[in-house]
Formats: C-alpha cells, structure tokens, sequence
C-alpha cells in the first residue's frame, strides 16, 4: 500500500524535504522573503474576498498561500526527531496567524457596518465547524504528504488543497474579531486549528511510514511525547465540532417539532431553526395567532438534553407567489 503511495523511484531523499520544508537551510533570505511575500498578499486577498463575500476571489488566495510550509515543517521535525525543526516551524506558523488575524482585524475597522459582514456566507461557512470539516482536513493533510514526498506530483493542485483549510478561516478569526464577535472568531479559529493539527499527523504518520524517521536515524522517545501533544490536541479542537454536528442534528429535530406545532394554522411555515448554546432561536412566518409557546418549548425539552431556551422570532404575513 505504502508502495503504491509513496512509489521508491519517485520517493523524495530526506535533504530534499528539508531543503523544501526548512527556511533556515539552503537560500534562508529568499525563501523568507518569498513567505513573507506571498502569506501577506494571499491573506489580503482572502481577506477581501471574506468581506465581500465572492468565493472566486477567496479561492485566488488559495492558490497563494505559503503557510502549509512551517506546518508541514512541524511534521518533518516530529517525523525525524529534530526538536530544532519543529520549534523554527512552529514560531513561523504562530507569526504567520498573528500576520493574518492581524490584517483581518484591521480591514474590518475600514467597514462602515462591520455586523453585516457576519452573515455573510464566507463567514458563516467557517465559523461553525463540524466532524465533515475534519474529515476534509485529514484528506487534505494526506494529499500534502504525497505531494511533499514524490517528485511526480507536481506543487500547485496540492497547493490549492492545502490552501483551503488555512488562510480563509484565518482571515475570518481576524475579521470577526474586529467585528466584536468573538464567539465566531473562536469558531473560525477552531477550524484552523484542527485543519492544521490533522495535516500535521497525517503528514508524519506517512513520513514514519515512508522511512524517513530511519533515515534521520531518529530517537523514538521524543516522538513518543509528540504524538501525545498532537493527539490531546486534536482531541480537544474536535469536542467543539462534535457539539456544533449534533446541534446542526437537534436543529433539524426542533425544526421537525415546530411545523408539527404550527400543524393547525393555516398558512403558518418555519423559516429558519438555529441552536447555539442554551437557545434555540425559531423563526415562524404565519398568522397573528399562534399556538401555546409553552407547549413548543415542552416539547423541545423532550428532544434535547440540555432544555434550551426557546425564542421564537414571529413575522406576521405569508408568501406571496406572482402568477
């Protein structure tokens, strides 16, 4: 199997992956220059692609982001044991999010309605993360590993794959902050964050399995904590996930409960269910007259551990439809 992915005619030599991976060997100004460059224009792209809310721009900045370097780097250190390695690569990745957020948080000052830019579907999409965005990020980690070790597959399509789980969401913690949503920012960065830690893995699982650790001649002992660093980690970015894919699944239960209340008025619809922390937030569409609130509210304490809140946002009206 490992054959098959990491072929031995096309397996990159340990000196290459670090002369790719370590900014502090080889040309260090050009390749700093080079990172620095690149990470500040994509993140003003993304950036502005998140607050005007255009995926086409978004994605241009997926096809520039360096950041999977250093982060990548981490990974090739705890593969071949280089505590060196991985301290430089995680420095630049901390610098590299403060750079971004930083920027997002400061485009957001130029906003004449910083509010309006949180329901956008930038924002929105990356401040809720669920278990699928996790998986996604173990796919995408495992796409940088073949792309880092086989000199067959070019840099570019592995690029923009990479590129998708980092730079946006970190431009969306930056915006959302200067937006005063913090919560949101959170989210965001939760995102980020278990993106980051699943490439991280992914990547040294295949480096160990490829043998680059035999060629570093690595000790297993440093390994070992690493791995429980990572693992407690990704343990504690993916409880928020969890909880955001089951309240997405209680949402769409309280969404099935309301229409069953609204059952008996005519007209009446349920336009939008939302559940975040203690409250579920029901929009309704219907007549002046609704039924028992506390009735709804018995019945979504039967349906959800926790008994939240119930909030019912009541527009009066219906839908009209041109003939």
């Amino acid at each position: 199997m490992l054959g098959f992915l990491v072929p031995t005619d096309q397996r990159r030599t340990l000196d290459e992956l670090t002369d790719k991976l370590d900014l502090s060997v080889g040309a260090v100004a050009a390749k700093r220059s080079a990172f620095w460059i690149m990470l500040v224009l994509s993140a003003v792209i993304a950036i502005s692609g998140v607050i005007g809310d255009s995926t086409a721009t978004v994605i241009g900045a997926m096809i520039v982001a360096p950041l999977s370097i250093p982060i990548l780097g981490v990974a090739l250190g705890v593969a071949t044991g280089r505590a060196v390695l991985v301290g430089r690569s995680a420095l630049l990745v901390v610098a590299g999010i403060a750079v971004v957020v930083v920027l997002g948080f400061l485009f957001a000052q130029l906003l004449p309605n910083p509010v309006n830019v949180l329901s956008n579907a930038q924002v929105v999409g990356r401040t809720s993360p669920k278990l699928m965005d996790l998986t996604a990020a173990l796919a995408t980690g495992l796409v940088a590993a073949v792309a880092i070790t086989r000199r067959d597959v070019g840099d570019v399509l592995p690029g923009v794959a990479i590129a998708i789980s980092l730079v946006p969401p970190l431009g969306v913690v930056g915006v959302c902050l200067g937006s005063q949503a913090p919560a949101l920012a959170l989210g965001a960065f939760v995102l980020f964050a278990s993106n980051m830690l699943a490439m991280i893995i992914t990547t040294t699982t295949v480096l160990l399995l490829a043998g680059y650790g035999r060629d570093a001649e690595a000790p297993t002992g440093g390994r070992g904590r690493a791995y429980v660093v990572l693992g407690a980690a990704l343990i504690l970015v993916a409880v928020p996930m969890v909880i955001n894919s089951l309240s997405t699944l209680w949402a769409g239960q309280i969404s099935d409960v309301a229409r069953d209340w609204l059952r008996e008025q005519p007209g009446a619809q349920v336009v939008d269910v939302t559940l975040h922390s203690d409250t579920a937030t029901i929009t309704v569409l219907g007549p002046q007259q609704l039924p028992d609130l506390a009735e709804l509210q018995r019945r979504v304490d039967d349906l959800v551990p926790w008994h939240p809140d119930v909030v019912v946002v009541h527009n009066v009206g219906g839908r009209v439809r041109p003939r």
